[in-house]
């Protein structure tokens, strides 16, 4: 099966194609050499299933040290950007609602991922934007730990932006497409 009809592959992919030679998470590279990543393809067109699927990915966090992030990818389902900000608004409450609120971050991506005051034209959103729907799960405390170690990390999103500005929005949405077996 090609990375393309694969959503896991393509988030793969993606991460290690995309995120990480951008540098637009400067912490990935090290995970996917670490090999601490659990990428995990999740049936959103039922979201109480795929609700139950998060609180699970959790639970096998607490379980599991070894794993230091997962990414759910939510395909199909949720391939409008609406319904995915709706069902990430839900999925954020149940983090809460679940006591793992501190313990874990949920981070927001998917194809169409446009920033509240930005164009959706933006090479900026490219930030954010992904092969599917995805949540990723982090663990605050690993996160924080990361970040201490790094300077200025306020200035990554504005690093990020700036140097996808200058890519271009045609060079990105290219990338992106391939990844999605569209070009």
């Amino acid at each position: 099966m090609s990375p393309a009809a694969d959503p896991l592959a393509a988030t793969r992919q993606w991460v290690e194609t995309f995120v990480v030679p951008r540098n637009i998470c400067p912490f990935a590279g090290r995970e996917v050499a670490r090999d601490t990543i659990r990428y995990v393809a999740v049936d959103a067109g039922d979201w109480e299933r795929a609700l139950l699927a998060l609180v699970a990915e959790c639970e096998r966090l607490d379980e599991t040290p070894a794993i230091e992030t997962t990414l759910l990818v939510l395909a199909p389902g949720l391939e409008a950007f609406e319904d995915y900000l709706g069902f990430l608004e839900v999925a954020e409450a149940l983090l809460v609602d679940q006591g793992y609120e501190g313990t874990y971050q949920l981070a927001s991506f998917h194809p169409d991922y446009c920033f509240a005051d930005a164009e959706p034209e933006d090479p900026a959103n490219f930030t954010n934007r992904s092969p599917s729907p995805m949540l990723h799960l982090l663990r605050e405390a690993g996160l924080e730990q990361a970040l201490a170690h790094y300077p200025d990390p306020e200035a990554i999103p504005e690093r990020n932006m700036a140097a996808l500005r200058e890519e271009g929005h045609d060079a990105l949405d290219t990338a992106l497409a391939r990844l999605r077996g569209q070009a």
